[in-house]
């Protein structure tokens, strides 16, 4: 074979090559538990270096995402903040089975943008001069319905009805602390975590004991346009690139 032939079949491979990556590039347009999305920004970064394929996020309520992908929101991939609703999605054949899988648990955790203002054991909530607590939907959010739990637990949830101020996510329930539109908060710990770190305001972690495990699953959908590139960003949410970043936001894993 010529000099000049050979060149044109190597750049002939090239050029298929790089034509076949640009083939299997795909979109995967992911719903994303609000609590979650922090580290998926970093996990996402880390994906798209490592493969052809790109990454949409769109975050908000486990619950309000349950609702569009019914009415056939075009999502790939779903992470949400609890392990039943994608259970149901499941059993309803809206995922794809055996994709579901545990991808973190959650930590609640009593906040406020105050320093010195919570106390280690949160009596804060029985005794502390404040005028408002903000929880998530318990209807909608998983974190919000743990904080319901937990403040039943304690005995405190008739008494503080008169000073709840709900958001419809985990991400509008921390805007209301951070803001101080509410002295309080119940929000989740990944939150207010950098790094393994709390670094702003005053905070109680509530005891696990106070409310059900905040299980947070992830799962394929069933509707997925790039079945190929979906499946492969959940790979990579088990991969220890991605479980270092989740233990960094305080997150247990499975």
């Amino acid at each position: 074979m010529s000099q000049k032939l050979n060149r044109w079949v190597v750049f002939g491979a090239l050029l298929f090559g790089t034509m076949a990556q640009s083939v299997h590039a795909g979109e995967v347009n992911a719903a994303v538990a609000a609590n979650f999305a922090a580290p998926m920004q970093q996990i996402v970064a880390l994906f798209q270096k490592a493969s052809p394929h790109t990454v949409k996020v769109s975050t908000g309520s486990s619950g309000n995402f349950y609702t569009q992908i019914k009415e056939g929101a075009p999502f790939d991939v779903f992470l949400s903040a609890d392990e039943q609703t994608p259970r149901l999605l499941e059993q309803e054949g809206l995922a794809v089975a055996k994709s579901r899988f545990v991808y973190a648990q959650g930590k609640l955790v009593l906040w406020s943008v105050q320093p010195g203002l919570i106390d280690a054991k949160g009596v804060v909530l029985r005794h502390g001069a404040y005028k408002r607590l903000a929880i998530a939907d318990p209807k909608l959010a998983p974190y919000g319905m743990a904080a319901k739990e937990a403040l039943e637990k304690l005995g405190y949830w008739n008494d503080v009805q008169s000073k709840l101020v709900t958001g419809e996510n985990i991400t509008q329930t921390y805007q209301f602390a951070a803001t101080g539109n509410a002295e309080l908060a119940f929000v989740a710990l990944s939150q207010i975590t950098k790094n393994g770190r709390v670094t702003e305001g005053s905070w109680w972690i509530v005891p696990a004991s106070m409310y059900n495990p905040i299980k947070q699953a992830a799962v394929q959908l069933t509707a997925a346009k790039d079945k190929e590139a979906a499946h492969a960003l959940l790979a990579f949410l088990k991969s220890e690139k991605a479980a270092a970043i989740i233990r960094s936001y305080g997150y247990e894993l499975p």
